[in-house]
């Protein structure tokens, strides 16, 4: 009997920790990533009612994600940003914000301690009194280039078919606002995907990714409207970009 029950031990100290780290292995897995998608800025050409609920909805059937919408620009400058593990910015700024300075602190912070940023289309042209915007942001908007190519279809052509986001994806047609106005800047990013403009025949950086910090950053001009963003291909790339952020790939 002595011996049994030293077999009922051994056999129950060797399982309890293998049963253990599955279960812990399922809850992490279950863990969502919680994404706070910031936005609130009105703008005539830029109609964030409409778009910002198709982008929470796009995310959200990935039933990893978690992502919920903050229509003040204001809760940068507080402290629930940190309660994120993902800011996806879709706003430009044209005033100072009320905690201006709070929220610049809030978002370099945020990201160089190990926060994943995600930035659409106009919001390459926010916080135009803060330098270091471009430092977290790769490329920002320069007033002093061409805006973009006339809102209309084009071909995003992958030129990094290797990174985690891309892997796998084939190049895509959206109607879009084909920005050509990102500043030239020494400040290395990935680029993952291009376009061709039609007025100009040069080619521009669609997508781009970098790291700062502990934290990553990715970056694309695309998303003007309901429609771009509606696009089957953009919505894969805004699921894959969320994964990535938060490094689960």
């Amino acid at each position: 009997m002595r011996k049994f029950n030293v077999l009922i031990l051994l056999f129950l100290t060797t399982m309890i920790p293998l049963v253990s780290a599955t279960l812990l292995g399922q809850e992490a897995a279950a863990v969502k990533i919680r994404v706070l998608l910031v936005t609130g800025e009105d703008h005539p050409a830029h109609l964030w009612r409409e778009v910002v609920p198709v982008l929470r909805n796009s995310l959200n059937t990935d039933k990893t994600i978690d992502c919920r919408i903050a229509d003040d620009l204001e809760i940068l400058g507080t402290d629930i940003v940190f309660d994120y593990d993902i800011l996806l910015c879709y706003f430009k700024n044209y005033a100072p914000l009320k905690r201006n300075e709070q929220a610049k602190k809030n978002l370099a912070a945020f990201v160089e301690n190990g926060g994943g940023l995600g930035l659409l289309h106009f919001t390459c042209g926010a916080f135009e009194d803060w330098t270091e915007f471009g430092q977290i942001a790769g490329r920002v908007w320069n007033p002093k280039k061409r805006a973009h190519d006339p809102y209309g279809s084009f071909i995003v052509q992958y030129v990094d078919h290797d990174h985690p986001i891309t892997k796998g994806l084939v190049d895509f047609e959206i109607s879009d606002e084909l920005y050509t106005c990102l500043k030239d800047s020494a400040l290395p990013i990935l680029v993952l995907a291009e376009a061709t403009s039609k007025v100009d025949k040069q080619q521009y950086p669609m997508i781009f990714v970098l790291e700062k910090g502990k934290g990553r950053i990715f970056h694309t001009t695309l998303g003007h409207n309901v429609q771009s963003v509606s696009t089957p291909d953009f919505k894969i790339l805004l699921q894959r970009a969320v994964l990535w952020l938060n490094k689960r790939m």
